[in-house]
C-alpha cells in the first residue's frame, strides 16, 4: 500500500551478499483514507487526510551483526555492545604445577581483572580447571 519504499542494504563480506537492514515507506494518504484519519486545516478550515510514513529496522539487523561478527566458534560483539569486553585466562598451568604456582598465577590474573575493571573495561576471569586455554 505504499506510494514508494526505500531501503538500506547491508553488505556481508563473508558471503558477498546483501541483506535488507531497514526500510522507509511513504504511505501517502492510502491508509488515512481507508481509516478516516483526518486533521483540521488551520488555513482552509477543511478536514484533510493526513500523509503517513512508516520506518522500520528489523530483527534482520541483529542477523547481520551475527553474520559479520560471528564465526564457527561463536559471536564476537564489538566492545561497545559486548557485555564482557575482556576475559583473562590463566595460561601455563600444567598437571605438574604445584598448588602454590597455580595460586600465584590465578592471583596475578585476578589482579589484572581488577586493574581492567578500574580502567573502565568490563572484564572477568575464567578460572575453570576443566578447560585448557587454546
Amino acid at each position: 500500500g505504499a506510494d514508494y519504499t526505500t531501503t538500506v542494504e547491508a553488505y556481508v563480506p563473508a558471503s558477498g551478499r546483501a541483506i535488507q537492514g531497514a526500510t522507509s515507506h511513504h504511505l501517502g494518504q492510502n491508509f488515512s483514507k481507508m481509516f478516516e484519519i483526518v486533521y483540521d486545516d488551520a488555513e482552509t478550515q477543511e478536514k484533510n487526510y493526513v500523509y503517513q510514513n512508516s520506518w522500520g529496522i528489523t530483527t534482520r539487523t541483529i542477523g547481520v551483526m551475527v553474520l559479520v561478527h560471528g564465526d564457527d566458534k561463536g559471536l564476537v560483539l564489538p566492545p561497545r555492545v559486548a557485555d564482557i569486553q575482556a576475559i583473562v585466562v590463566p595460561c601455563g598451568i600444567t598437571a605438574s604445577s604445584s598448588a602454590e604456582e597455580r595460586k600465584s598465577l590465578i592471583d596475578s590474573c585476578k589482579a589484572l581483572v581488577d586493574m581492567l575493571v578500574d580502567g573502565g573495561i568490563r572484564s572477568e576471569g575464567d578460572y575453570r580447571d576443566n578447560y585448557s586455554p587454546g
